[in-house]
């Protein structure tokens, strides 16, 4: 009997677009104190660049999400790729601060389709039970693409300059394109999809549906389920940009470590998300396969990996680098595989062909709050460092990352209030 599994092959795809996302957005950062001294950036004119980024990423994350849901995955997965390889290569032509913003709001415009793309993709490829497994395999590449980035940006701008660590690193994108288009096409349609397979990704649905009406982000945004994601989405995004731009900042204040002995705490933070991601979708999905309905093994699943973040909330009481070191690993853990189980939670709750625009409408919510929180972490470290005690002021962060999860686990359940989304016809009446 053929029991195929091409729907893996698929993900291993979603996972290498995944990884170089965060390896091309991450680029800038690691290269920023060289290119400061060469175009004689403040750090005001750097905040500058960064928040370019961050508000297009908002943006865009409406628009892909749209796109995807008109288009399809593999064209409007394939543009928004092929946009922002063209903007990560170009980071290595321009010669000025203006240059530099232009090409982040391209870079975070085009990388904001990559979630919207990908879990539309899991959607249409993977039964139920196994959604929230490879939505965590994908997401693991956030953390790949955060360790590889530090472990060969450095080199390739060491020998061979600036201008290379942009291009060679842009040009992953293009390989995976062509990866893309030869072997990337919606289940129905692929040669290579047994008709097992088929009934399998069906999972009881029928594959003869006809064509749904196109809903309105208007329509959406009158249903709890939307405002449940984006509560969701809103206070817990920020805890993991939090984590990935200020942990070496940290580090360096809280144990005096220079940037020659910042690697191995970063590098064992970062792998542990990984293993965090796809736990996390691993523990959901096997429960469903047990026989648990999908509302209780996503949301019990959540709720276990919130509490593991809390014991962060004690770092005001830790005085070892190590145990700091294992906190923050099993926060970050918690946090990549609360996002896998959170990504999948819209797909649970609304038809396929309006995942996109809602993964969209989610990822708006976080993007958002990874614009503001920053903007309340510096106001609170610059506020403990005039007094003399900047550790205090990360203590005092510390706390709240440690709290948020709690917090978004209660309000989703309150905002859902256990409903989901089933008829497409019913969310056409709202948008009319």
């Amino acid at each position: 009997m053929d029991r195929s599994s091409y729907r893996w092959r698929i993900c291993a795809l979603l996972f290498f677009a995944t990884t170089i996302n965060y390896l091309d957005r991450q680029v800038l950062g690691l290269l920023k104190p060289a290119l400061a001294v060469q175009f004689s950036w403040t750090e005001t004119q750097y905040s500058y660049i960064v928040v370019i980024f961050t508000a297009c990423y908002a943006v865009g994350m409406l628009l892909s999400g749209k796109l995807v849901d008109r288009v399809g995955v593999k064209i409007g997965y394939g543009v928004c790729v092929l946009l922002w390889s063209i903007a990560a290569c170009g980071h290595a032509l321009v010669r000025s601060t203006f240059g530099f913003g232009v090409m982040r709001a391209l870079l975070g415009l085009s990388e904001s389709g990559s979630f919207p793309c990908a879990v539309k993709s899991v959607s249409e490829w993977f039964p139920r039970k196994e959604q929230a497994f490879a939505v965590g395999i994908l997401t693991s590449g956030t953390s790949i693409g955060a360790v590889v980035a530090p472990a060969t940006v450095p080199w390739l701008a060491a020998v061979y300059g600036w201008e290379a660590a942009f291009f060679v690193t842009g040009l992953t994108g293009f390989v995976w394109l062509g990866f893309w288009y030869f072997m990337y096409q919606a289940p129905l349609k692929h040669k290579k999809v047994s008709r097992e397979e088929l009934r399998l990704i069906d999972d009881g649905a029928s594959t003869n549906a006809a064509p749904q009406p196109r809903i309105s982000w208007f329509a959406l945004l009158k249903l709890r389920p939307t405002w449940a994601f984006f509560v969701g989405k809103l206070l817990t995004d920020p805890i993991w940009w939090f984590m990935l731009f200020w942990l070496p900042s940290y580090f360096n204040s809280r144990f005096n470590l220079d940037l020659k002995n910042l690697g191995l705490p970063l590098v064992i933070v970062y792998v542990a998300t990984s293993i965090g991601s796809v736990g996390g979708g691993w523990i959901s999905s096997k429960l469903i396969a047990r026989g648990w309905s999908v509302s209780k093994a996503r949301g019990t699943t959540m709720f276990g990996l919130a509490l593991l973040v809390t014991p962060i909330a004690f770092a005001p009481w830790i005085d070892n680098m190590w145990a700091m070191v294992a906190l923050l690993s099993l926060a970050a853990a918690a946090h990549q595989g609360w996002s896998a189980n959170l990504f999948t939670t819209a797909s649970d709750m609304f038809p396929k062909q309006l995942v996109g625009s809602v993964v969209g409408i989610g990822g708006l919510a976080g993007a958002l709050g990874a614009t503001l929180f920053p903007l309340f972490v510096g106001a609170v470290l610059d506020h403990f460092k005039l007094l003399g005690n900047i550790g205090a002021g990360y203590n005092v962060i510390f706390v709240i990352c440690g709290s948020a999860y709690l917090i978004a686990w209660l309000l989703m359940r309150v905002i859902r209030a256990s409903r989901t989304v089933t008829d497409v016809d019913g969310l056409q009446a709202d948008a009319s």
